[in-house]
């Protein structure tokens, strides 16, 4: 089938060939022509058309979504405002249980009132309630975390000529750093190695910009002229705790303020060396109990 088929019936092009045999072939592809760009033609404005269509449609979606977003900022606005007027309760308890309210799909947020009261709330079931029964802790040795130490370092405090800082461990995973004063005789030399009682729950310090984070337990005279680092028996490890006969409390995690001096009168070395807490003496478990090297009838500091 011809291209002149399907724009004219076959009888048009039949009659126009035998009017004009020369022109009507010329005819037939002018007047094929003309059809062909008269339907692209059509087919345009169409386009056109349902274009300028779909711009009005869409025109009119945007309309309508911007009145609907006005519609729903204003009913949000009244709900709010419905909060605001509302009386408060009338009595908050200490606990009260969160109200069922079914879901809403714009739910208005809480004032800065409820807010408040809301924490406050939280506070009072977060507080502790204290036991008027329950026992204050004894003030006692058995509230000091003493323990065996081995000296690692010895150095010169570089700040402060009287005061040294020793590396200590003591059964954890890192030395910990004292700063002491050791007294003009101690021969410093001698100390890397040695075993020594360590204070280890006394609150962290700076001293002359060196952080202290434990106490060497020493030997004092009472003029504080000598001093002799308190020994654990032979035999002790790092990490071992020092402990005192019939005092079995647990120590604490960091020791209040002043309470390291209100026990400190009472350890004492007696007669025979032994270091001792109102009379019994200061031991490790199984091993042996603590001395004096040299000095007796002293106190410990």
């Amino acid at each position: 089938m011809s291209d002149s088929e399907n724009v004219f019936p076959p009888s048009l092009s039949a009659a126009l060939l035998k009017l004009d045999p020369e022109d009507g072939e010329q005819i037939m592809e002018y007047l094929k022509t003309h059809v062909l760009l008269s339907r692209e033609k059509a087919l345009l404005q169409a386009s056109v058309r349902e274009q300028k269509k779909l711009l009005v449609e869409n025109a009119k979606l945007k309309k309508d979504i911007e009145q609907l977003r006005v519609q729903l900022q204003e009913k949000q606005r009244r709900r709010t405002g419905r909060y605001l007027l509302a009386p408060p309760p009338p009595s908050l308890s200490p606990a009260p249980a969160p109200p069922v309210v079914p879901a809403a799909p714009a739910e208005a947020p809480p004032t800065s009132s409820q807010v408040r009261r809301e924490k406050c709330n939280r506070r009072r079931r977060a507080r502790p309630v204290s036991d008027p029964l329950r026992a204050e802790p004894p003030v006692d040795v058995s509230r000091l975390d003493l323990r065996v130490g081995r000296i690692l370092s010895v150095r010169r405090h570089p700040l402060a000529d009287g005061l040294t800082v020793q590396e200590v461990e003591v059964g954890e995973d890192a030395p910990r750093t004292v700063v002491s004063k050791l007294g003009e005789k101690t021969h410093l030399e001698q100390l890397p190695g040695s075993l020594v009682v360590l204070l280890c729950n006394v609150k962290p310090c700076k001293l002359r910009g060196v952080a202290s984070q434990a106490r060497l337990l020493c030997c004092s005279s009472p003029d504080d002229d000598d001093l002799a680092l308190l020994l654990p028996p032979s035999g002790s490890a790092p990490g071992d705790r020092v402990t005192v006969t019939s005092y079995h409390g647990d120590p604490d995690h960091l020791l209040p303020s002043g309470l390291w001096q209100r026990l400190q009168v009472d350890l004492q070395v007696d007669g025979g060396g032994v270091a001792s807490y109102k009379g019994g003496s200061l031991q490790v478990k199984g091993k042996g109990r603590c001395r004096g090297p040299a000095l007796t009838c002293c106190c410990l500091r």
